[in-house]
């Protein structure tokens, strides 16, 4: 049965009546987690279950942040505590060795995940953070030249994909240069079309990975009115476009006061300016109800983008030694307050 394309949050550590009838009548093609929903590992997978039971699908994406640092939604004392990106940039002199430890960083994780049954994280981030900039980004990038940046991104995504789960780049098509973060207000990024290249330069060099999410930023160099979510001239002409990425497009969370507008709208706005699959994260039974009926059906070019985005991953994990893998990611790190 086709699914609708919109991934949904739930509301605590356990799936409520309310939301299995929800899920299961409006079918979204997958989930996301947050704090609020993680306890141990043992009820973790439980709440899993049972969303996929929702779906009636026992391989549903289950989707996660889990970058590490600041936004890292398993922690402990159930999971290790992994650093942010830019200490990955600042570890090692070498740049194979920094890429190996990303690699490493994102492979544990990997391993985190897979052992509760989430098979999407929503990372690594391929912003570039501007001088000046709110740090909503921070210390989340990976470092300070879109070069730095691809390198590390990549490395991360390659680990995540050898561990068998999914990555998603974020948030395309840059998010580094915005003065607000777009949880509280709406950023409006003025720069010109050759400052924006610098921004664009890590997603181009990694536009053949399998999904991305949007920004809720506005570009004002190519659309002064709606943020890229939203943009359908931000989607073709840069992401689609200059980016030339072709693969799965969610929407940033549609609940972030970013975006005004009624919540069937903010749907009906998002995947009509090229987003795939929306993204609702809040667990809001209301705003649930009115996202789905704003989503359509996953279908076409949507649906195959999202199909080839899974395939990516079904063979499984590679074979890894978990054990080894961090006493040496420990090791490097050690002295480090963000490992």
């Amino acid at each position: 049965m086709t699914r609708r394309a919109v991934i949904f949050g739930c509301s605590g550590p356990e799936l409520t009546a309310p939301e299995a009838d929800l899920f299961r009548s409006t079918r979204p093609w997958g989930f996301i987690l947050f704090r609020r929903n993680v306890a141990s590992p043992g009820q973790l997978r439980q709440l899993i279950d049972s969303l996929r039971d929702s779906v009636g699908d026992p391989a549903a994406p289950v989707l996660v942040d889990q970058e590490g640092g600041r936004v890292q939604r398993l922690g402990p004392p159930h999971w290790p505590k992994y650093p942010p990106g830019r200490a990955y940039g600042e570890t090692a002199a070498n740049p194979a060795e920094r890429q190996d430890l990303a690699w490493l960083g994102a492979r544990l994780m990997a391993s985190d995940l897979m052992a509760v049954g989430i098979n999407v994280d929503c990372a690594p981030v391929l912003d570039v953070p501007a001088p000046g900039a709110h740090d909503v980004i921070g210390d989340r990038a990976y470092g300070a030249s879109p070069e730095e940046v691809a390198a590390l991104g990549r490395a991360a995504a390659e680990g995540l994909l050898a561990g068998g789960v999914l990555p998603v780049i974020k948030h395309m098509p840059g998010h580094g240069r915005a003065m607000a973060d777009s949880h509280e207000r709406l950023p409006v990024v003025s720069a010109p079309p050759e400052a924006l290249a610098g921004d664009f330069a890590p997603f181009r060099a990694c536009a053949d990975l399998p999904a991305a999410m949007t920004a809720h930023v506005v570009y004002a160099a190519i659309d002064s009115e709606r943020p890229a979510t939203a943009s359908k001239a931000v989607i073709e002409r840069a992401i689609r476009g200059d980016i030339g990425f072709r693969g799965l497009l969610l929407s940033d969370d549609l609940s972030m006061k970013a975006l005004k507008g009624d919540f069937e709208s903010r749907a009906r706005m998002a995947l009509g300016a090229g987003c795939d699959i929306v993204l609702h994260c809040n667990g809001d039974m209301a705003e649930m109800h009115a996202v789905a009926a704003g989503a359509r059906l996953l279908e076409g070019a949507s649906a195959e983008r999202a199909n080839a985005a899974l395939a990516r991953i079904a063979i499984g994990p590679r074979p890894f030694d978990a054990e080894a893998g961090r006493r040496r990611f420990a090791r490097a790190f050690e002295g480090q307050p963000a490992a």
